[in-house]
């Protein structure tokens, strides 16, 4: 007996919205969205969920400036590229529930495409640069972690190379379904929120 694994739809192909004040950036992520193979919606209301809401500056501050507030208090998945990622600036992103942000000389078709996956799965992502300003940043006393299991800690290296739980689950041998519950249990040994904070967290206390 043959199993048919069914195709991919076509729904598949990720769906973006670009924000950006500066004219040369915007038609720059344009041409780089479109070789991702996104298909650009100008406003996320008007399209089918989930499109990823893209925004762009300067730093972070002017990136998510650029977004309107309808777009933050909605559910879309928000993602900021920047030149410039100031703690701060990060701070505050996370706060308005972007999930990955992206260093704009770093921005490739497949950075772009493997990111916009990332944001409509709520998977976390920030440049080095940004989780090591978030830890120098004022960092308080390390706080005794109770050691992670061998399994949590394979889950964190993973994450920090920032693979998805589909891929973690194939790394692994094991079901995604674990793989959730595994993060659950990390998330809540280390005491954070999301994948972006744990990283973080595994990395100021030497988990990474």
């Amino acid at each position: 007996m043959t199993t048919t694994l069914p195709q991919r739809s076509v729904d598949e192909r990720p769906r973006a919205c670009l924000t950006a004040r500066n004219p040369r950036a915007r038609a720059g992520l344009t041409a780089l969205l479109d070789r991702a193979g996104a298909q650009i919606d100008p406003r996320p209301e008007k399209a089918p969920p989930p499109t990823v809401v893209v925004a762009a500056g300067r730093n972070v501050d002017e990136a998510v400036d650029t977004c309107p507030e309808s777009y933050r208090q909605g559910d879309y998945p928000l993602m900021v590229v920047a030149d410039e990622f100031s703690p701060t600036g990060v701070r505050r992103a996370l706060q308005d529930g972007v999930r990955v942000m992206l260093l704009s000389t770093e921005v490739t078709p497949n950075r772009l495409r493997t990111a916009l996956r990332s944001a409509r799965h709520g998977d976390g992502r920030l440049p080095y640069q940004a989780l090591i300003g978030l830890l120098n940043r004022s960092a308080p006393p390390v706080r005794p972690i109770e050691p992670l299991t061998a399994r949590q800690s394979e889950v964190l290296s993973l994450i920090a190379d920032g693979h998805g739980n589909a891929a973690i689950a194939r790394a692994l041998s094991c079901s995604e379904h674990t793989v959730k519950n595994v993060i659950y249990d990390l998330m809540a040994r280390l005491q954070v929120n999301n994948r972006a904070q744990a990283v973080a967290e595994g990395i100021r206390t030497g988990l990474i």
